[in-house]
């Protein structure tokens, strides 16, 4: 029995919740990971098309789970074994039939899974979106700015790759190989949020899609694990970061910098939230490199005017970032440039450039930094040059126009 008629976007986000749920079910009965994947992928299609329509089903998750198992069936039954694989199928089916749909919720464990540390970081993001989010490949190509046949090959090898490294559906075992994983899966969640909030490439400098699906996937991390420091962290980062969203751009959809945003127009609800997570945080859990940069996040989402900002604070905490952060980052030495030319003046954080020529060579960041400093200190001739030379190298159509804009009105 269906309800009323309900719109899309309803639709959408309720798939998304059970994408996760539906999947694990699966994946526990059938151990195939991919096979499943796929059945899923083809019940939500068939929810998209139908559910706003016809009403969403009294049991939306037992209708999807139903619906992936007959694709099941129908994918098997061309195969030599279809008969015992069947037999299977329908014993699953029989205990469908009295409305037995797990009620575990395997988020944490297909976050691992798709966080397996055989693949490469896009894959891992693509198959994330694709399983966790319940993403159509159409819609991850989109947001990557991709074909969908690129992205559909993506996903196939990420999935085979999966297979090939034996990878059970269950949590790591020992606790170090946990703790691993799980620093694999934040970092994940983290690049999805940062393509979304500053894409790397095309007309748009920001996609909704991508930053919204990552706050709600940490949030369900969170749900998982609420005593973690650093899924805390991450998402109050997250939720900071994206509370300047409305500002960053103008009537024209053009960039607008962090100094020149109008602050009455940034989230209160996400700042508040995100203000809350990191000082909770802070005070009960070990620290590290998330909650470090939301709490750097935080100094200025408090400061109400850009030169209210304690800028001594943001770059002692970017100090000890880089302390904390293993291997290093290039990124966070070149912010902690910018913050020390705020508290003692361009020619500090020009010689803080210095030291990361090398690691960041080729990088549009380094020359937009280094074309700011310039500014600053008045040497508008280099400066212009360096606005230049990272316009040439931004693949971002909006970052490009600014950077553009700053060097023609250097003259």
């Amino acid at each position: 029995m269906s309800g009323p008629r309900v719109r899309d976007e309803e639709v959408e986000d309720l798939l998304r919740a059970l994408a996760p749920r539906v999947l694990g079910t699966l994946v526990r009965r059938h151990r195939q990971f991919d096979a499943c994947e796929d059945a899923v992928q083809e019940a939500l299609l068939a929810a998209a098309t139908q559910w706003p329509a016809g009403g969403v089903p009294d049991e939306p998750a037992a209708w999807l789970v139903t619906v992936a198992e007959r694709r099941l069936t129908d994918a098997w039954r061309s195969e030599s074994a279809r008969r015992e694989r069947e037999q299977r199928v329908v014993a699953s089916e029989e205990r469908l039939a009295g409305g037995l749909v797990a009620d575990e919720d395997d988020t944490l464990t297909l976050l691992m899974l798709c966080c397996h540390p055989e693949l490469s970081a896009p894959s891992q993001l693509a198959l994330t979106l694709r399983a966790v989010g319940g993403l159509t490949t159409a819609q991850i190509a989109s947001a990557f700015l991709v074909p969908e046949a690129t992205m559909a090959q993506r996903i196939s090898r990420a999935k085979a790759a999966v297979r090939a490294a034996g990878a059970r559906f269950e949590l790591p075992a020992g606790a170090g190989e946990r703790a691993e994983r799980l620093r694999v899966v934040l970092h994940v969640l983290y690049l999805m949020f940062n393509e979304g909030y500053t894409s790397t490439s095309g007309e748009v400098l920001a996609r909704a899609e991508l930053t919204g699906e990552a706050i709600r996937l940490t949030r369900l991390m969170r749900a998982h694990l609420p005593d973690d420091g650093e899924v805390a962290g991450l998402l109050s980062l997250m939720l900071l970061t994206d509370a300047r969203r409305p500002a960053r751009t103008d009537a024209g959809g053009e960039l607008v910098p962090l100094a020149e945003q109008n602050r009455s127009r940034w989230r209160a609800d996400e700042i508040a939230e995100g203000l809350d997570l990191i000082r909770e945080a802070l005070a009960a859990a070990p620290v590290g490199p998330y909650q470090l940069q939301a709490a750097i996040a935080a100094v200025h989402a408090e400061a109400a005017r850009p030169e209210d900002t304690d800028w001594r604070e943001i770059a002692g905490l970017y100090r000890l970032l880089e302390r904390v952060t293993p291997g290093g980052n290039p990124m966070v030495s070149l912010n902690r440039a910018v913050a020390v030319a705020e508290v003692e003046g361009p020619r500090a954080g020009l010689a803080l450039l210095e030291a990361l020529e090398e690691r960041l060579a080729g990088s549009h960041r380094l020359d937009a930094v280094r074309a700011h400093l310039l500014e600053r200190d008045g040497q508008v001739a280099a400066a212009r040059d360096a606005y230049l030379a990272a316009a040439r190298r931004t693949t971002s159509l909006p970052e490009r126009r600014y950077l553009e804009r700053r060097a023609a009105a250097l003259g």
